[in-house]
C-alpha cells in the first residue's frame, strides 16, 4: 500500500473566504500515483474548514450570510473565548458547523465525486498563513 502526505498552505487576506482547492487536491493525487484508495483533506487550524459542495457563487454568498446569522462576528464581547484577547470566537463556531475534513474515494486514479462536488477550504479568521493536510492511502 502507498502512503502520501502533503501540506497545502494558504494565506487569505480577508477574514472570511471560500476557496476551491479541488485542483490542488487532484495534483496531489496525480503525484501520489494512487489508483484505488482514499484521500483525506483536513484543515489543520481550528478557525478553518474543509468541506464538499457545489462551486456556485450564490451558494457561497448564502453560506456567508447563514454562518454570520448563526455566529455573528460582532459584537466580539458576546463570546467568552474573546476574553482571552482574541476576536475570533465566531470563527471557531463557524468551523464547527462547516467541519474539519473530508474523505473522498479514489477510483481509477480519480476523485470519485458525485455531480457538482468540489472540495473547498473555508477560512473564518484569515489574514495569516494556514495549512491543509492531504493524506492519501491506497494502491
Amino acid at each position: 500500500m502507498k502512503s502520501y502526505r502533503k501540506e497545502l498552505w494558504f494565506h487569505i487576506p480577508e477574514r472570511r473566504a471560500f476557496l476551491n482547492i479541488t485542483p490542488q487536491v487532484k495534483a496531489c493525487l496525480e503525484e501520489s500515483g494512487v489508483q484505488e484508495g482514499l484521500i483525506l483533506v483536513n484543515a489543520m487550524h481550528i478557525t478553518a474548514s474543509v468541506f464538499i459542495n457545489d462551486d456556485e457563487s450564490g451558494l457561497h454568498q448564502d453560506y456567508e450570510q447563514w454562518l454570520e446569522a448563526l455566529a455573528p462576528h460582532e459584537p466580539v464581547s458576546r463570546y467568552r473565548h474573546n476574553r482571552t484577547g482574541e476576536d475570533n470566537g465566531d470563527a471557531h463556531l463557524k468551523r464547527q458547523v462547516m467541519g474539519r475534513e473530508v474523505v473522498v474515494a479514489v477510483t481509477n486514479g480519480r476523485l470519485d465525486f458525485g455531480p457538482w462536488e468540489q472540495i473547498f477550504y473555508g477560512e473564518f479568521d484569515g489574514r495569516r498563513k494556514k495549512r491543509v493536510l492531504v493524506k492519501i492511502i491506497g494502491e
